[in-house]
């Protein structure tokens, strides 16, 4: 038996491991590991091993996970997120949808200080769903907009996902962050459009709120977001300015976090616990796929799958736009089953020679790579936002009703995502002139 079949194999093994609800880390190991001993032996599969684990945890650059998980949960735990809500929806209260469309700006706020879309649909669903169904909002507008929205945090910098690309790419994951930020934007405006149409056309979707506010209270809450500007300047300000690497804007960003929590005296030891122990636990979890991650490499890599693709992708077509479109409907479907990090430590391995074989720059596919594996998360039946938003309001709306109104988004994020297809300069014209 070829290593080709043999990779083949695998390939369908790790499928089916997966469908019998194995998780995919030790998938990963496990087929790597078989697969190894059949093609060499024994010895060959415990010496990687033996090996490839601690130069994975060693690699300097993993470093900015745990940071930028630190400084996400430091900010869900200590209330630095939570005037932005409140600020937004009086800023939009004479637009149709005003509070959908806040919650959408809230969350794109919240993604800027956590990195992480599930933190900020667990935190937003707590804060928005509650006003906009006392404001009568339809159930499915008012939890779909923060399901979806919540998506923002993979998009919009700094991102996990984005940290975790640039590591197995070997891209610079300060131009990733700054790639990131007008496709984020433009997301979220698209999602603002849509809600302000629909609104218009229904305004039973969305009753009209008549928000009065004096000028002390408006400064008041004005005031309350200061830890914004203060997070997303001190870590992508010195990013762009180059004072220091993504790695150590990690810890410059947790620094911060927990410094201005200090001073507005919500950093208590509850809430820092927590911060730390919801940090070791995602950090172990990301850190375990990760080492299956690198072990499929290798095992891809000794089979010779990644080339029998990419000639077979190549024999279809050599256009990079077909390629891409090929992989985004590799993305959806499996996205509907797989979870973001998982599907995209799964897939780099095999389609990463694809890639550089059509040469595609992958500072544009990691924005498209991005942009997918949000999609995953609101598609059902694995959408991973559906189920914390579900789980965050205690069943107070009905799954099916959180599915349905994530629907509208879905397909603004797949109008969105045809517009960063079709022009690259989107998401590269801010990393051309950090290149500079």
């Amino acid at each position: 038996m070829s290593n080709l079949v043999i990779g083949w194999i695998g390939v369908g093994a790790l499928f089916g491991l997966l469908a019998f609800r194995m998780s995919i880390g030790t998938a990963l190991m496990a087929v790597s590991f078989v697969g190894i001993t059949i093609m060499f032996n024994l010895q060959a599969a415990l010496g990687i091993v033996s090996a490839m684990p601690f130069n994975l945890i060693g690699d300097w650059s993993l470093t900015a996970i745990p940071m930028f998980l630190f400084m996400g949960f430091i900010a869900a735990n200590t209330g630095l997120t939570a005037g932005a809500f409140d600020l937004l929806r009086v800023m939009l209260a004479r637009v149709p949808g005003g509070l959908a469309s806040a919650s959408v700006g809230a969350c794109g706020l919240f993604a800027a200080a956590s990195g992480s879309s599930i933190a900020t649909t667990a935190a937003m669903s707590k804060i928005a769903v509650p006003e906009m169904l006392k404001a009568k909002y339809h159930p499915s507008l008012a939890t779909g907009v923060v399901a979806a929205s919540g998506t923002l945090g993979s998009l919009i910098p700094p991102s996990i996902l984005m940290v975790l690309y640039g590591i197995f790419t070997e891209q610079s994951i300060g131009q990733l962050f700054i790639a990131g930020v007008i496709p984020g934007v433009l997301s979220a405006l698209v999602y603002m459009a849509m809600i302000t149409v629909r609104a218009t056309i229904t305004p039973s979707l969305a009753p009209p709120l008549v928000e009065r506010i004096d000028r002390a209270q408006l400064f008041r809450l004005i005031w309350s977001v200061w830890p914004f500007p203060v997070l997303v300047l001190g870590v992508l300000g010195g990013i762009f300015g180059g004072f220091f690497t993504p790695t150590e804007a990690g810890a410059v960003g947790a620094f911060l976090a927990a410094t201005v929590a200090l001073l507005r005296r919500s950093l208590t030891r509850k809430a820092l616990a927590e911060a730390i122990r919801q940090t070791t636990l995602a950090t172990s979890s990301i850190f375990f796929l990760s080492i299956g991650a690198v072990m499929f490499t290798r095992f891809m890599g000794l089979s010779g799958v990644p080339r029998a693709l990419t000639d077979a992708m190549l024999a279809v077509s050599d256009n990079q736009i077909v390629i891409i479109l090929m992989i985004a409907a590799l993305f959806i479907i499996l996205g509907m089953v797989i979870d973001s990090i998982g599907l995209i430590l799964l897939t780099l391995p095999i389609l990463l020679p694809v890639l550089e074989a059509a040469d595609i720059n992958l500072i544009w596919f990691g924005i498209i790579c991005i942009k997918l594996l949000e999609i995953g998360l609101v598609t059902p039946p694995v959408g991973l936002n559906l189920y914390v938003l579900h789980s965050a309001l205690s069943g107070e709306v009905k799954l099916r009703d959180i599915i349905s109104g994530t629907t509208w988004f879905i397909a603004m994020d797949i109008v969105t995502l045809f517009i960063l297809i079709a022009f690259p300069a989107i998401s590269l014209f801010l990393p051309s002139l950090m290149a500079q």
